[in-house]
């Protein structure tokens, strides 16, 4: 599923206009992803949680030259599944 079909999907399920839809996804991602920014922990009962995780720098290669380049430390969004649907996930007959 893409944005554009979860859109379509509330807009049918709940009666609203695609307009209505998109307004309400975008409001949601808008404020996970300020969430995610501001280093806050976002948990979805039965689905999962998102949080930031700090990588450390290390010692690369440049693929072309083959000289070792210091890569900077990083932080990136994590998402962990909930238990809830990890099994309903595992259990699903495909």
């Amino acid at each position: 599923m893409n944005k554009s079909q979860l859109i379509e999907a509330l807009a049918r399920h709940e009666n609203l206009t695609l307009k209505k839809a998109e307004m309400v996804v975008n409001a949601m991602f808008e404020n996970m992803a300020d969430a995610l920014v501001q280093n806050e922990r976002i948990e979805i009962r039965g689905f999962g949680s998102f949080k930031v995780k700090y990588y450390n720098g290390y010692k690369g290669r440049n693929p072309k030259t083959g000289d070792i380049i210091e890569v900077g430390g990083k932080k990136l969004p994590f998402f962990k599944v909930g238990k809830e649907l990890s099994e309903r996930v595992d259990h699903q007959k495909t």
